[in-house]
Parts: structure tokens; C-alpha cells; sequence
């Protein structure tokens, strides 16, 4: 079991499940709605704490009633919120989703007005009483303080997911151990993840990176610029794709700390992420509920 510390955001997420993707200026009626605590770095965590991890969310929180329910939410899965910057008056963000029923896919809204969790409150954090710290590619000038901050510390293992392009978020690569890239970003740069990964490895040697493509799995490069692939693993029905790439990162964190190869390591986050894909939520049904 390891001591993570996850630096990102918590949303509210509001699903709408519709038979069919509506088209534009439609007036359509859901089959259902569901609220949940979302946000990447809060999924990632959930999943690695079901997994039997320790941990905690350094992240920007409201004081506004929804707030309450994130934090209900996170203290029942058993991630902590003690590093979080609590901000008077603001709003909780708000993700909208429109979930397909035929395919399984969710289209997302997101409205935010919450300031970024500062470098000055993450500075506050005793960082001796982590074993991995893992990032949101975000707020950049504040993240790559936060980053340096954090490999100041001695060999504390950081990662970094880059899930879409951002102003700057290159400055963010050369201090990570680990970088999980999204297919949206890898397109502005490469048609392929294996293109994508050698211009990549060019850039940044020493450092181990692992690009999810969906339905086609996951492509990695180690630090040996050895080139690998992990099949995804689709469930017999796709029920809900939301969070699945958050689970294929806890999925490649959860490895890594386990002293796993890359290979392993790939394989075992695109099996996670598979199941996910076949279950609403977060409550897959193979994750043993060892927290302590």
C-alpha cells in the first residue's frame, strides 16, 4: 500500500442518459439522470484507494452546498481532503454530460469560476508523507512550481497526465517520471501513438511515457525507448465511458508502484479501464475493498 497524493479538481458531474445523441436545437427526453462527484484527478484517486492505496486530493474546493457533496463522496471512498484550499463564496465547477445509451459515449459541458489551487498551498504540504504525487496537466505556472517543488524532495516519483492541449503545458514534461497522454493531445502532434511516442522520446529521454487510444488500447516507451502495446479489453456491453480514462491512469499508477514492467503495467490499466467501460461509475466489480 502507498501514501499518493493526487494535485487536481473535483467537480459535480450531472448525467443526462439519452436513447441517441440529440441533434442540435432537439428537444429531447432523458431516460435518466444521475449526479456524481467527478473531475480526473478525483476519479483516479477513488479507483486507486479501491485499489488499497492511501489517498489524498490537494485540490481548490467551494463553500457552497454542493460542495458538501463531493466531500461526502470522497470521505465515503476514502480520499482525503486535508490538503484541499477551501474558497469563501465560490462556486463549485459543474460538468453537464450527455451520456449516449446506444454506444456508451458522454458528451461534456464544463463550467467553471473556482480559482486554481495555488503553488502557495501546495508548498504547505509535507511531502515526506507521500510515496507518489500525481498531477493534472493545468494551471500551468502554478503546476510546474508545484513540480519542481515536489523533485526538490528527493525521490519522490511524480507523474503527469496531459489529457488535452493547454498554453505552455510543455514546460510541465521535463519534471515528470511518468507522463499519461490522451489522445487529444498526441493528435495535434503526431497521426499515430507510435509516432507520437518516438517524436516524444526524442524530446524527453529518461522518462517513462504511455499514451491511451480508446478502443485500440494503449501504447508506452521506456526509458530504453523500447516500444509497447496493450490491447484494450472490452466488456461484453459498454455501459458508461465516463471516468474510464481515469481509471486506465490509477490502473498504470497502482503497476508502477507495484514495481511492474511497462508491459504489465499497460495491460493492467487497459483491463481496469475495460471493466470500467462495462459498469456505471467507479464500483468495478474485480477491485478487492482493501482500504484500511
Amino acid at each position: 500500500m502507498a501514501h499518493i497524493l493526487g494535485i487536481g479538481i473535483a467537480t459535480l458531474d450531472i448525467i443526462n442518459s439519452v436513447d441517441g445523441y440529440p441533434a442540435e436545437d432537439a428537444k429531447v427526453r432523458a431516460a435518466a439522470q444521475s449526479i456524481r462527484r467527478g473531475g480526473n484527478t478525483a476519479n483516479t484517486l477513488t479507483v486507486l484507494a479501491r485499489l488499497g492505496h492511501r489517498c489524498a486530493l490537494a485540490g481548490a474546493l467551494a463553500d457552497d452546498p454542493d460542495s458538501r457533496y463531493i466531500r461526502d463522496d470522497l470521505a465515503a471512498h476514502a480520499v482525503g481532503i486535508a490538503p484541499c484550499r477551501v474558497f469563501a463564496g465560490a462556486h463549485t465547477p459543474i460538468s453537464y454530460i450527455v451520456h449516449n445509451l446506444r454506444n456508451g459515449s458522454r458528451t461534456i459541458v464544463h463550467y467553471r469560476d473556482l480559482p486554481e489551487y495555488p503553488f502557495e498551498a501546495f508548498q504547505r504540504i509535507d511531502l515526506s508523507h507521500y510515496d507518489w504525487c500525481h498531477f493534472e496537466g493545468r494551471n500551468v505556472e502554478e503546476t510546474a512550481k508545484m513540480l519542481r517543488h515536489a523533485k526538490a524532495h528527493g525521490e519522490l516519483p511524480c507523474s503527469l497526465e496531459v489529457e488535452k492541449p493547454r498554453d505552455g503545458i510543455e514546460r510541465l514534461f521535463e519534471h515528470a517520471d511518468l507522463i499519461l497522454f490522451g489522445r487529444e493531445y498526441a493528435l495535434t502532434r503526431a497521426d499515430t501513438p507510435q509516432a507520437f511516442l518516438r517524436g516524444m522520446r526524442s524530446e524527453l529521454p529518461g522518462i517513462d511515457l504511455v499514451c491511451a487510444w480508446g478502443e485500440q488500447g494503449a501504447w508506452g516507451m521506456d526509458r530504453d525507448g523500447l516500444d509497447l502495446h496493450a490491447p484494450a479489453w472490452p466488456p461484453p456491453m459498454v455501459v458508461d465511458t465516463l471516468g474510464a480514462g481515469d481509471t486506465f491512469n490509477a490502473g498504470v499508477i497502482d503497476a508502477r508502484l507495484r514495481g511492474e514492467p511497462l508491459a504489465a503495467v499497460l495491460a493492467h490499466a487497459c483491463r481496469l479501464a475495460g471493466e470500467k467501460c462495462g459498469v456505471e461509475g467507479l464500483r468495478l466489480p474485480s477491485l478487492a475493498d482493501n482500504r484500511t
